[in-house]
């Protein structure tokens, strides 16, 4: 046996010949079954096809847009809306909650800078827009982000 003699496997391996009567063994359904969509010819069906029923991904309902699961809820209070708190008052979530002035469950604070500030408050908040921390400084008081 010489190296360049070697035949893979593969090579030996004679073709199923179907439908040539009984006696091969493949004949009359030609190794198909009998009956049914997969025993014709162009009997495969597309990916996600169900024989009919409504697919898949057909009956689930189809939303429109994206939920964002780490948006930041937040409470919105306007500089114009310290102005009714004493001078010299430390003002933070639980003072605006008891005032009413804030109304949503368990979310962030954010001082927007909406009106005019003319007393000297420490302002405690997660997050303050540019102009309201301008208008808070320049009245003499603080805007701390917690």
């Amino acid at each position: 046996m010489k190296l360049s003699e070697l035949e893979s496997p593969k090579s030996l391996k004679k073709k199923k010949r179907v439908g040539r009567g009984n006696g091969s063994g493949h004949g009359t359904t030609s190794g198909r079954g009998t009956k049914g969509q997969l025993s014709r010819s162009g009997g495969n069906t597309r990916i996600g096809f169900e024989g009919g029923q409504m697919p898949l991904q057909r009956r689930v309902p189809h939303l429109k847009g994206f939920k964002n699961l780490r948006k930041k809820v937040f409470n919105v209070v306007n500089v114009g809306d310290l102005e009714e708190f004493k001078e010299g008052t430390t003002i933070d979530y639980k003072l605006l909650k008891e005032k009413g002035l804030i109304m949503k469950k368990d979310s962030l604070l954010k001082v927007l800078g909406n009106g005019e500030l003319s007393k000297k408050l420490t302002v405690k908040a997660n997050a303050f827009s540019g102009s309201a921390s301008a208008k808070i400084e320049k009245a003499g008081g603080k805007a701390e982000v917690i």
